[in-house]
């Protein structure tokens, strides 16, 4: 028996954290190239400020991508907005500030874009931010001034983060990420009434795309970057592809060569 599955209002190719390896990573600057990529939806990263901000960020630590140190939610935001988040990638984005997940949303909205947002809570604070993420996102696109969009696409590893952005704003469509397929996903997925599982591209195929499409959710793959990898999943039935290579991969097409 088929299940049949929602309509689904999102385009087929993702740019990760913007275009996170032609430009820095979660910064205003990546999700521009990406832009001029050709791509009208994008992931990001969102986590919460010490002093509770929504800004772009994937590490749990500043390190790898600004010139700040320690734990990014133990920083508030006077700090945090003060570092450069590009000078790591190269002189040409040197200052590139970290992005509050505000300034993202009202790019993304003024021009017509998608969002997938992946809630990266600090350790211990699932909660907070997956209520927060609702929260403001909820009010972002229901004050928007600018022409209906589709609601941004939640995602995250941490079940208790995507549970309490259903409790918060039940309107908002969840996808449940996954590195391998645990006991009890299923079940998880069912309990956040998810539309989507996001897996990494090495787990799926057409069998387990189409275990996922029974639970009436759609399958959407991480990091895809390679052609062949793309095709197959394509041909298997994957409705999203979330990629690093916005400059292979041309978004308007579901064939490659």
């Amino acid at each position: 028996m088929t299940t049949k599955l929602e309509p689904w209002p999102y385009p087929l190719w993702i740019a990760h954290r913007g275009a996170g390896k032609l430009a820095p990573e979660n910064t205003l600057a990546a999700f521009r190239e990406g832009a001029a990529h050709g791509y009208r939806m994008f992931e990001c990263d969102a986590k919460l400020s010490a002093d509770g901000t929504l800004f772009l960020l994937h590490d749990a630590t500043l390190e790898r991508t600004t010139d700040g140190q320690g734990v990014a939610g133990d920083r508030p935001w006077a700090e945090l907005s003060r570092l450069d988040a590009g000078g790591w990638h190269g002189r040409r984005y040197a200052g590139e500030p970290v992005p509050t997940l505000e300034a993202l949303a009202r790019y993304v909205l003024r021009n017509g874009f998608f969002l997938n947002i992946e809630i990266k809570p600090t350790p211990g604070h699932e909660e907070a931010t997956g209520r927060a993420v609702a929260e403001a996102c909820a009010r972002w696109w229901r004050d928007s001034r600018h022409p209906p969009a589709a609601l941004p696409l939640l995602t995250s590893f941490k079940p208790a983060a995507l549970q309490a952005a259903r409790a918060a704003q039940p309107q908002l469509p969840r996808g449940l990420l996954l590195d391998h397929w645990r006991d009890g996903w299923r079940d998880e997925v069912r309990a956040l009434e998810c539309v989507a599982v996001v897996a990494h591209w090495s787990m799926l195929d057409a069998a387990t795309i189409a275990e996922v499409h029974a639970l009436g959710c759609r399958a959407l793959a991480y990091t895809v970057n390679d052609p062949c990898e793309a095709q197959r999943l394509l041909a298997a039935g994957i409705t999203g592809l979330i990629t690093d290579a916005v400059d292979r991969f041309s978004p308007g097409t579901t064939v490659l060569d």
